[in-house]
């Protein structure tokens, strides 16, 4: 006799799911030097005044906000052992001929291993802890990121960093399509207006779940058993 036939696990009805730790990966997306720090190569050409003009506002959110906010989710996540993985904007090669046209477009060029390509300071990878070099604004697209998320089992994504607007926003909309569950931690990006930054989640609302960083640390601390606070 044939045994009892087994029945697919239920899929979820609603974005509004919890994460499980052993199936959740914090992805970091572009917190690097080309673009997170004021030398950054994407500014080299900028002189003092302009860089203010333009970019004054997005440095200081991400001083007094954003870049706290990564550090706490960092660490909660790895107490709680929840995997962190990193993107950066880095070319293949020297030259950056390996680029798509978008970045060639924008004049973006990372050269393969150049301190402008590092993961910035306070958020430096672990030995252990995966970083994917891309030339596209969704990591999904110039990596091989979906396959090995589920070689690991992977079904919660925590998604965070820069900008907003731009490679934030192109993970969400891809990770959602590919089946994966997806976490905003709305505090926890940031782009180049504070405008640009709501409509941005006002858009990829239907994508993700949105939260802020003190509510999801509580969450992972609950769910991780360990203690995770700002502070």
């Amino acid at each position: 006799m044939n045994g009892p036939t087994r029945r697919p696990p239920r899929q979820p009805l609603s974005r509004e799911v919890e994460i499980d730790p052993a199936q959740t990966v914090l992805l970091l997306v572009d917190v690097q030097n080309y673009n997170c720090a004021r030398e950054g190569g994407e500014y080299a050409p900028l002189k003092p005044i302009e860089k203010e003009r333009r970019y004054g506002y997005f440095f200081r959110t991400l001083g007094d906000s954003t870049l706290p906010n990564l550090v706490a989710l960092q660490r909660a996540c790895r107490r709680a052992r929840i995997e962190v993985m990193y993107t950066v904007i880095e070319s293949l090669t020297n030259d950056g001929r390996d680029r798509s046209l978008d970045y060639k477009i924008s004049g973006f060029n990372v050269p393969k291993g150049s301190p402008d390509a590092k993961v910035i300071a306070d958020l430096k990878p672990q030995a252990d802890e995966i970083v994917f070099s891309k030339t596209s604004s969704s990591v999904f697209i110039s990596t091989n990121i979906d396959y090995v998320l589920r070689n690991m089992g992977i079904r919660y994504l925590i998604i965070a960093g820069c900008l907003t607007d731009q490679c934030v926003d192109s993970a969400v909309r891809d990770a959602c399509d590919l089946g994966y569950l997806v976490t905003v931690p709305t505090d926890a990006c940031a782009t180049l207006s504070a405008e640009r930054h709501e409509w941005s989640l006002r858009n990829n609302r239907g994508y993700c779940r949105q939260l802020t960083t003190a509510k999801l640390l509580d969450e992972i601390a609950r769910l991780g058993g360990g203690k995770a606070r700002l502070n």
